[in-house]
C-alpha cells in the first residue's frame, strides 16, 4: 500500500522534501484494541528514516467520528492532539508530512496540522491511503 501511495504523482517529491513524517496517533484505548497503528505502519514504509511516532500525541480518547458532520468532528477533536512537550523544538521551521489511512472530512488531519503549525512547523502536508464519502 505504501508503494501505491509513493506512486501518486507528487507524493514522492513531498516525502523527499519533508523533514519528518508523522503518523496520525491513535488514542491508547484504540491502540490496545487494534494492536497496531495502521498510519504508523504506512509511515514506516513510506519514509523509514523520517518517521517519528512519538512527536505528535493523541491526548485523549474521543467518541467515534462515524456519522458526524465535519463541524461535529472538529468539536469532537478539540484538544485531542498535542506535540510532545519536551520535543516541540524539533518542529521549528520544519516541513512535516502527516500520514493517515482514511480521510472522510479531513477534520483529524486539519486538527493535527493546526497543533503542528502552532508548535512551529513551517509547512504541513497530509497523505492518506483512502478517502471515504462525506457523511450525510
Amino acid at each position: 500500500l505504501a508503494q501505491l501511495l509513493r506512486a501518486i504523482p507528487s507524493a514522492a517529491a513531498l516525502l523527499d522534501a519533508c523533514d519528518c513524517v508523522l503518523p496520525m496517533p491513535l488514542a491508547p484505548g484504540r491502540l490496545r484494541e487494534r494492536g497496531f497503528n495502521q498510519a504508523l505502519e504506512l509511515a514506516r514504509r513510506l519514509a523509514p528514516a523520517k518517521t517519528d511516532a512519538a512527536l505528535l500525541l493523541r491526548t485523549r480518547e474521543t467518541p467515534a467520528q462515524r456519522g458526524l458532520s465535519r463541524a461535529e468532528r472538529m468539536r469532537n477533536l478539540q484538544g485531542a492532539f498535542a506535540v510532545e512537550p519536551l520535543r516541540a523544538d524539533a518542529l521549528a521551521a520544519r516541513r512535516v508530512m502527516l500520514v493517515d489511512d482514511v480521510m472522510t472530512t479531513g477534520a483529524s488531519l486539519f486538527s493535527a496540522a493546526q497543533v503542528l503549525r502552532r508548535a512551529g512547523a513551517a509547512h504541513v502536508a497530509g497523505i492518506v491511503l483512502a478517502r471515504t464519502d462525506k457523511p450525510h
